[in-house]
C-alpha cells in the first residue's frame, strides 16, 4: 500500500459534484497515411488488448486503512472500464469537439475503480481524430501526466510498438521498502521536515501580515480583494464548457528575445489584457489588478516521482492600463517578486500551506461564506510545459495538445497553458455560468497582437 500525502488528500477532501478533482486533456490527432475508415475503431480494439494495468493505473483508492487513507493495487482492473470509443455520424466539427470534452469532463470519477480515463472520438473534420485523457489529481499533477503521456508517444512517425500509458513501468512510482528504518533516524527526519513547514508557512504568513498593515508594497499578493460582483467568480455549478487559444512560439520567442521576458511574463500579460477586456464587455471596470492562483512547480529537475509536488501562490498582474507594453512590465516586476517569495520558503512549506488554504476556501464554498466573503483570486492560471517536437501515437501525428484542468473554489474559470511542437495552447475550461466563452479565447490571440505593435512600434 501507498500512503497518500496530505496534498494528495485534500484532493478528495475538497471534492464535490460541482467541483470535481481531476485534470487532463484533449489531444488531436492526424490519421496516418493509408489509414482507413475504421483505423481508430481498431486501434480502439487493439488498446483493450493491452490488459495489464501496471502501477498506479491499478491503484484504488482506500480510505478505511489502518494508518490513514492509501492506495492498494486492485487486481480485478479491467481495461474496458477505462478506455472508451466514441463516434458519429456526422463529422464532428471543433464546436461539437469541444462540447463532447467539456461533457466528458463534467463527472466525478467512479472512487470503486482506478481514477482515470482516455476517449477515443473518431470521426474530426480533416480525417482527424481525438484523446481525451482525465486523471484524478490526487495521482498525478499536469507535470507528471504529462511525462507520462510522453512516454506513450513517439518522434518517430513509423514507430508501431509504443508502450501504451497504463503499461508503463517508469512512472515515478515508489515501492514501500521493506527494510525496516532506524525508529530515531525516521523520527529525527520527521520533525526535521515539520520545523521546516511551521517555519516557512510562518514567513509565508508574515508576509501576508505586513502586506496587509502596509509595512510592505507589493512584496506579496494579499487574498480576498475580489469584492465586486464578477462572471469570473461564485459557487461553483457542475456543467463544464471548454474552449481554446493558441499563439505561435516562433514569434512569441521572438518578443520574449525583444523584451527580456519569459514566456509567463508575455501569457500573463496576455490573459490580464483579455480579462480586462471580457469583464468591461460584462460591464465590469476593475480599478485594481487581476489576481490569480498560479500553481508552481515544486519539483527539482531530477525528480520523476508520482503524485502531487506543487504549490499554489497568490499573484497580481498589472495595474490597469491601456498600454499593453506597460502591462508586460509590471507583471514582470510582480513574478520576480513572487519567486523571491517561493525561493525564500522550503518547498515542503509551500505544499502544506497550500494545502491547508485548499481546505479553507472549500469550507467557505460547502458553507456559502463565497456569497458574503470576497473571492480569493479572479481566476487560476498555470502553466505546463511540453515537448518541443511533434509527437506520433502508433503513426498518427499529434497536431494539437490542449489542457484541459479542474475548478479552483469559488472561480468559474481554469486557465491552463500547454506549450508543444511550436505553438503555446491555451485551453479554458469554465461553468456554464461564464457567458460567451469563445469571446475570452479571441481576446487573448488579440492580445498578444496588440502587444507585438506596442512592443515593436517602441523599438
Amino acid at each position: 500500500m501507498r500512503r497518500l500525502s496530505f496534498l494528495d488528500l485534500v484532493f478528495f477532501i475538497t471534492e464535490s459534484q460541482a467541483s470535481p478533482k481531476h485534470v487532463g486533456g484533449l489531444s488531436i490527432f492526424s490519421k496516418p497515411k493509408g489509414a482507413g475508415k475504421n483505423w481508430v475503431k481498431d486501434f480502439y480494439r487493439e488498446w483493450l488488448s493491452r490488459e495489464d494495468i501496471a502501477p498506479p493505473f491499478n491503484y484504488l483508492i482506500d480510505f478505511k486503512a489502518l494508518g490513514g487513507p492509501c492506495w492498494r493495487e486492485d487486481e480485478t482492473a479491467a481495461i474496458d472500464e477505462h478506455v472508451f470509443y466514441h463516434s458519429s455520424k456526422r463529422v464532428l466539427s471543433e464546436e461539437a469537439l469541444y462540447a463532447m470534452t467539456a461533457s466528458l469532463h463534467e463527472p466525478l470519477m467512479d472512487r470503486s475503480k482506478p481514477l482515470w480515463e482516455f476517449h477515443l472520438i473518431d470521426n474530426l473534420a480533416g480525417n482527424r481524430f481525438a484523446l481525451y485523457t482525465k486523471i484524478h489529481h490526487a495521482m498525478a499533477d499536469g507535470v507528471t501526466l504529462t511525462r507520462w503521456l510522453n512516454h506513450s508517444l513517439s518522434k518517430n512517425p513509423e514507430a508501431q510498438t509504443q508502450t501504451a500509458v497504463w503499461q508503463q513501468t517508469d512512472t515515478g512510482v515508489r515501492r514501500r521498502k521493506k527494510r525496516r528504518e532506524n525508529l530515531f533516524k525516521s523520527l529525527a527526519r520527521s520533525g526535521n521536515q515539520w520545523r521546516q513547514v511551521l517555519v516557512g508557512i510562518s514567513k509565508l504568513v508574515t508576509q501576508l501580515a505586513l502586506e496587509g498593515v502596509g509595512l510592505t508594497t507589493n512584496a506579496v499578493s494579499i487574498p480576498f480583494k475580489s469584492r465586486e460582483e464578477s462572471p469570473l467568480t461564485g459557487e461553483i455549478t457542475p456543467e463544464r464548457q471548454f474552449a481554446s487559444a493558441s499563439i505561435d512560439m516562433a514569434s512569441l520567442d521572438k518578443l520574449r528575445k525583444a523584451t527580456r521576458c519569459t514566456l509567463n511574463h508575455i501569457a500573463l500579460t496576455c490573459i490580464d489584457g483579455a480579462l480586462r477586456n471580457y469583464l468591461l464587455d460584462h460591464g465590469l471596470e476593475l480599478d485594481r489588478p487581476i489576481s490569480i492562483q498560479m500553481p508552481v512547480n515544486l519539483r527539482d529537475k531530477n525528480d520523476q516521482v508520482s503524485g502531487n509536488k506543487i504549490g499554489i501562490v497568490l499573484v497580481d498582474l498589472a495595474p490597469p492600463t491601456d498600454d499593453p507594453y506597460a502591462r508586460l512590465r509590471e507583471i514582470g516586476f510582480t513574478l520576480r517578486a513572487v519567486r523571491n517569495q517561493i525561493d525564500s520558503v522550503p518547498a515542503v512549506a509551500v505544499s502544506q500551506y497550500t494545502a491547508v488554504l485548499a481546505v479553507l476556501l472549500e469550507l467557505i464554498d460547502i458553507l456559502k461564506l463565497n456569497r458574503r466573503l470576497p473571492a480569493v483570486a479572479d481566476t487560476l492560471v498555470s502553466n505546463v510545459p511540453g515537448p518541443k517536437d511533434f509527437m506520433y501515437m502508433h503513426g498518427a501525428r499529434l497536431e494539437q495538445s490542449l489542457p484541459a484542468s479542474t475548478l479552483a473554489p469559488g472561480s468559474q474559470l481554469n486557465i491552463t497553458l500547454y506549450s508543444y511542437a511550436g505553438t503555446l495552447y491555451f485551453g479554458l475550461m469554465a461553468t456554464s455560468k461564464v457567458e460567451d466563452l469563445a469571446s475570452l479565447s479571441a481576446y487573448i490571440e488579440e492580445a498578444f497582437a496588440e502587444l507585438e505593435t506596442a512592443v515593436y512600434k517602441s523599438r
